[in-house]
This record gives C-alpha cells, structure tokens and sequence, in this order.
C-alpha cells in the first residue's frame, strides 16, 4: 500500500513540474515509455529468458498508429494507442506460438532475428512505410478535445502516467497469480512444472502474449509523443536497452522497470552532456558495476534490506 501511495505522488509530482516546466514534458513520457517496455520485458525475465527484439512489439505497434491516423484523420488519440496494442498483441499469438518452444540463447535470438526481418522490411517498402523517413503522425484529438501542442503534450503526459500506473499494478498482480508463478517455475524447474500438470508451452506463451501487450503501450504512446514513427524503433540496439534497463531495475518487483528507466536516462542524459565522447562507456561501465554490486538490480536491494 505505501508503494502505491509513493507511486501516486510520483505522478502527481510529475504533473507539477511538467505544469510548471514544460520542456521536461517529452523526455518524461519518453522515459517511461522505455520503462513500460521494459516492465513487458521483465515478464521474460521471470521465466529465465532474455528477448532481444522485443522492440519490434513496440514498433508494430507505432506503425499501426501511424496507418490507422494517416487513413482516419478523426482518429482520437485513445483509440489510436488501443488499436496499436491490439494489433501488436494480435501478432505476438502467432509469432508466441512458435518462439516460446525454445529456451536459452534461442529464444533470444529468435525474437532478434524476427525483429530484424521487421527492422528491414521497414525500411525497405518505401511505398508504404516511407523507410528509413518513417511516417508522420498529425496531432490526433485526445479524448474528444483538440489542443494546441504544448496542453496536447501535457495531457498526453497524464495519459502516460495513468497507464504506468495500471500496467505496474497490473503486472504485479500476474507476478503474484497462479499463471505469474508457474512462470517463474520455467526458470527454477521445467520438468517439475511439468509432473505438476501444467503445459510450459502455454504457459510460457501466456507469459509472452502480457509481455507483447505491455511493450505495445510504450510504441503507441511514443509514437504519440514524437509524431513520427521509423525503423529504429523496432531495431536491436532498442531492445538491448530495455535489457539494460531490466538489469539495472531488477526482475523482482514491477517497479524495477521504472527505477532502471530512471537510471538509464540520469545516466545517459548526464554523460551525454558532459562526456559526450564517453557517453556508451559510461553507460556500459555502469552496468558493470551494478551487475558486480547490485546482481539483482535496484529493486533487488531495495527488497532485501526491506527483509532484513
């Protein structure tokens, strides 16, 4: 309960100084799109498998905004992140089906060698796509009113926010359901799952399909924000930085996501600015020495010494 208390205030805060400075507005929404993702992504990590491509959810999911607003220009911006996460979500029972047979480093790769089918095909199919351009996404409505950019942002801010919330208080509640611990039984003990009377396949494909739809927020609502989609949405290297900021969050707890955004992003916007040459080695050395110090994460310690 004091959790959910704090996280309230945590967005209440964020409207305030979003209200009162707005050009921290997009890099706010930005921030906690990458930790939606990677709270999809964490729901992997409760299995034991890593995805390296399931930027390409997100991605599905922001081009589907872009179409369905380039051919119904009346489309408000609530039905526009809707249709996204259900056409991402629809995509991902086909794709879950065949990936979650796999374990390991073949389940990582799989899902990367699918998003880079994606990644090039996006790139490639200029006519419909517009490339490596991408697509432009006029300013929708937002639940029936029209604003001018800066109360558009605003308001989209509060959208983002609400949606964090749901989805952390949502996922934690599968981590701690029946479905949500069967899952974690993949990574303890397959086998014994098993000689239980539970089918890993479905579970791990149950596992997968809240994953895809969680990643799908963050691609529609980022696609919002920016007004453009493109390829590098869905590309590798967007992938391994919601690996990364699962590693530094932590697995254990729903709110590892948005404590590894809120370092992937301290961290990566302060070692721009002022080391802009070094900003990847910085990011990488401090990986490395959460990995050493923290193996499991913000929220991991956290939670420990919540225990002792």
């Amino acid at each position: 309960m004091r959790l959910y208390a704090f996280s309230a205030v945590c967005a209440i805060a964020a409207l305030l100084v979003g209200s009162t400075l707005p050009w921290t507005i997009t890099p706010m929404i930005i921030g906690l799109t990458y930790a939606i993702a990677a709270l999809g992504l964490s729901v992997m990590f409760r299995a034991g498998q890593v995805s390296f491509g399931h930027a390409m959810y997100a991605c599905i999911s922001g081009y589907t905004v872009a179409f369905i607003a380039r051919e119904v220009p009346g489309a408000d911006a609530l039905l526009l992140i809707l249709a996204g996460v259900v056409v991402s979500f629809l995509c991902s029972t086909i794709i879950g089906l065949f990936v979650v047979r796999y374990r390991g480093i073949f389940f990582g790769m799989l899902n990367l060698a699918l998003s880079m089918v994606l990644f090039a095909l996006l790139g490639k199919l200029y006519h419909l796509t517009g490339g490596t351009d991408g697509l432009r996404i006029n300013r929708p409505t937002l639940a029936g009113f029209t604003f001018d950019r800066g109360e558009y942002e605003f308001w989209l801010l509060g959208v983002t926010l609400a949606v964090s919330l749901f989805l952390a208080w949502w996922i934690q509640r599968y981590f701690k359901s029946g479905s949500g611990e069967a899952l974690s039984a993949i990574k303890t003990n397959e086998t014994r799952l098993e000689y239980l009377g539970f089918s890993a396949h479905f579970v791990m494909w149950q596992g997968y399909l809240v994953s895809a739809a969680v990643v799908a927020f963050s691609g529609a609502l980022l696609a919002l924000v920016q007004g453009l989609v493109t390829p590098e949405m869905g590309n590798w290297l967007r992938s391994a930085e919601y690996v990364f900021i699962i590693i530094l969050g932590g697995a254990a707890h729903a709110a590892g996501a948005f404590l590894g955004a809120a370092g992937f992003e301290s961290v990566k916007l302060l070692s721009s600015a002022y080391f802009p040459g070094l900003w990847q080695f910085i990011l990488g050395f401090t990986l490395i020495v959460v990995i050493f110090i923290a193996p499991s994460g913000f929220v991991g310690q956290i939670l420990k010494r919540g225990r002792s």
